[in-house]
């Protein structure tokens, strides 16, 4: 297959279920065009902004999640010329130490799947309608925006 017959492979899905980072990360590297592949996963911590960390409660609104996860998908590959994009979030109780979300790119070079991938990071954080819910010690807090997380976003701007 040349590089111009490349079809770009992305899927993004929301779910309540955990994910098998192994055989995501073959998934994107299933192609032989493929010279690059970023992978990301967020967890659960035991501390955030000084608290200590049971768990957390993630909530969304369905089809919406998706629509806006999408468009950063797209904004992904129309910044850089990728192979595949992946995106998983999980939704409901999540455990300390249990995976969150999960961002793959698969590019024939690294400095366009490095790039993706952290800007897919950026955006999820600042751009995606989730609502996240911490249980600490103090009880259960709704978590707000980072300002840290927004800069990091505007780099892309």
């Amino acid at each position: 297959m040349s590089q111009t017959q490349v079809q770009v492979q992305t899927q993004v899905q929301v779910q309540t279920a955990d994910f098998d980072m192994a055989a995501e990360y073959a998934a994107l590297s299933e192609s032989h065009q493929t010279g690059a592949v970023v992978t990301f996963v967020g967890k659960v911590r035991e501390m955030n902004e000084g608290a200590r960390v049971s768990g957390l409660t993630l909530e969304h609104y369905p089809g919406m999640t998706e629509k806006a996860l999408q468009g950063i998908v797209e904004q992904a590959q129309a910044r850089w010329p990728l192979l595949g994009c992946k995106v998983i979030h999980r939704v409901g109780a999540l455990a300390l130490g249990e995976q969150i979300v999960f961002v793959g790119v698969a590019s024939q070079h690294r400095d366009a799947a490095f790039a993706a991938c952290q800007f897919m990071m950026d955006y999820l954080k600042t751009q995606a309608p989730f609502w996240k819910k911490e249980q600490t010690t103090q009880g259960a807090v709704w978590v707000e925006a980072k300002d840290s997380d927004t800069q990091a976003a505007k780099i892309w701007d």
